[in-house]
């Protein structure tokens, strides 16, 4: 599990919560049930008017994935279609069928079946680019939902303050509780930007960057399987699908395909050299 998220959220509320103290104000003072049901309940309520009920069930569906989800590493992806290769270039694509048994990867499970089965390339190409396109649009919806809750919210919590300040008004005649009561009031738009700021939006923007991420492995995935397919050679295709992978990504193990078969190419050259 990645803790950015889990962490950048407490760490926002933590340091509202040590500005509180140092302000000498109660915490508490700031945990109100009125303003907060509806600066929650509304911003969800426009959020849902706002969208279809099919693509808000999935983005609250998709909503642990933002807190569990952990990436799986380009280069792990890239050894694991190397040795694909390997497989492939010895025993004949049909042996992909057995291979595809023992990955969990539903995205590549099906190329290597599809390749197993015989699938021309230029529709296996076809395929995997179209179901990768839904899932990054399907990813964008989610993202697009909560990035909505955090535009709504600090309008809703407006809505309560204005809401709240016609009550103060229409007991003036009370001056003793004015000042709590007009505090009370501007609660509701510290939750409408709070909640935007520290829940709806980091949640909104992490979702786009799983999405960003499954989209580049994918990419990868899609390059790879065809040029399997293909025959490529390991190591050749190591060294092409690690180009596709940023240079501050590629750890010490990254593309064993490429990096043992850039060492047994230079010694040859070294021998000769000698």
């Amino acid at each position: 599990m990645d803790p950015a998220t889990i962490g950048g959220i407490l760490v926002a509320f933590g340091s509202l919560l040590v500005m509180a103290f140092l302000e000498g104000a109660s915490p508490m003072a700031l945990i109100l049930p009125a303003p907060m049901i509806l600066v929650f309940g509304g911003s969800i309520g426009v959020g849902l008017a706002s969208t279809v009920l099919p693509e808000a069930i999935n983005a609250v569906k998709t909503l642990p994935k933002a807190f569990l989800y952990k990436r799986v590493a380009a280069t792990k992806t890239i050894d694991q279609l190397v040795e694909l290769a390997e497989v492939a270039r010895k025993q004949g694509l049909l042996a992909l069928e057995a291979e595809a048994a023992k990955i969990t990867d539903d995205f590549l499970k099906k190329a290597l079946q599809n390749t197993a089965d015989g699938m021309d390339a230029d529709e296996l190409r076809t395929v995997m680019e179209d179901e990768a396109a839904t899932r990054d649009r399907v990813g964008r919806a989610s993202s697009k939902f909560f990035n909505s809750l955090g535009g709504f919210a600090p309008t809703v919590g407006i809505i309560g303050t204005v809401v709240s300040l016609t009550h103060v008004l229409e007991n003036l005649s009370n001056p003793a509780t004015l000042g709590h009561s007009i505090a009370g009031a501007f609660v509701a738009t510290l939750w409408g930007v709070m909640s935007a700021n520290f829940i709806w939006l980091p949640i909104g923007g992490r979702i786009g960057k799983m999405t960003d991420l499954e989209s580049e492995r994918l990419a990868i995935v899609i390059e790879g399987v065809l040029a399997v397919q293909g025959g490529a050679q390991p190591r050749v295709l190591g060294e092409k699908l690690l180009a596709m992978v940023p240079v501050h990504e590629q750890g010490k193990g990254a593309a064993k395909g490429a990096k043992a078969g850039g060492k047994k190419a230079a010694a040859p050259q070294a021998a000769a050299a000698a």
